[in-house]
């Protein structure tokens, strides 16, 4: 059975990206700041049916927590087959302007957007390299698109002005090339992928329907040997190949 971490999984699009791979028989990892909400979250799943499935304390932000959680899941397994960095924070009240954004905003998003991921990235790594077929989904974000974001013709050009947010996930896209790259030689495949626009509270239920933002990020994860590895995939941004530029 194989094996997925997804860290920020209680609730919203992490929480449907579990209970789609459950579906899929894999054995999921339910990474949760608080893990009384991972617990229920849990429980949701097992309600449902989905008993392969437990909650561990994750918090990103939070070195030990990192470290603790990998302690615990390397009790329970001698590998890892998916990790999904999905954990991630607006970083203030959008929208706001480069100008208007404070400090502290700037340095809570990268702090879980970026430094996050790569903290859990850092620590998991070993597990995941003891899977015959590993893969990481790094959650992004088209607005995080140097190339769209500076383009006249974007639909979102005159309104996605989310300085913070933007900034950190164009950052956690930097970092998904030259991890890409650092692993090129190996049988992980790593991306970075939108969900898109999605009625979760992250976005005030705006959007489209979370069972579909997760089956994007899925995609990503069930590709073979032949598949894509260091690319940026918005399939709302493009329907059609689903790639979008940096």
């Amino acid at each position: 059975m194989k094996k997925a971490l997804i860290t920020g999984a209680n609730r919203g699009i992490g929480f449907e990206t579990a209970r789609q791979l459950l579906q899929k028989g894999f054995y999921v990892y339910i990474g949760s700041v608080d893990i009384k909400k991972g617990l229920e979250a849990v429980d949701n799943l097992k309600a449902e049916g989905w008993t392969n499935t437990e909650a561990v304390q994750l918090d990103v932000t939070d070195e030990n927590s990192v470290k603790t959680a990998r302690e615990e899941i390397g009790k329970k397994t001698d590998s890892l087959d998916v990790l999904i960095n999905n954990a991630g924070i607006i970083g203030g009240t959008p929208p706001y302007t480069a100008l208007e954004a404070k400090q502290e905003e700037f340095e809570a998003a990268f702090n879980v957007n970026v430094f996050g991921v790569a903290r859990v990235t850092k620590l998991f790594i070993d597990l995941l390299q003891k899977s015959s077929a590993p893969r990481i989904v790094n959650v992004s974000t088209s607005v995080g698109s140097l190339t769209l974001q500076s383009d006249p013709n974007w639909p979102a050009y005159s309104y996605a002005k989310y300085a913070v947010y933007a900034a950190s996930k164009a950052a956690l896209n930097m970092y998904t090339v030259h991890l890409a790259y650092e692993l090129r030689d190996t049988a992980i495949k790593i991306n970075a992928v939108c969900p898109g626009l999605t009625k979760t509270n992250f976005t005030g239920f705006n959007g489209g329907e979370v069972s579909v933002a997760a089956n994007r990020i899925i995609k990503y994860v069930l590709i073979d040997e032949n598949g894509p590895t260091g690319k940026f995939f918005s399939e709302e941004s493009n329907p059609e190949s689903g790639e979008i530029p940096w």
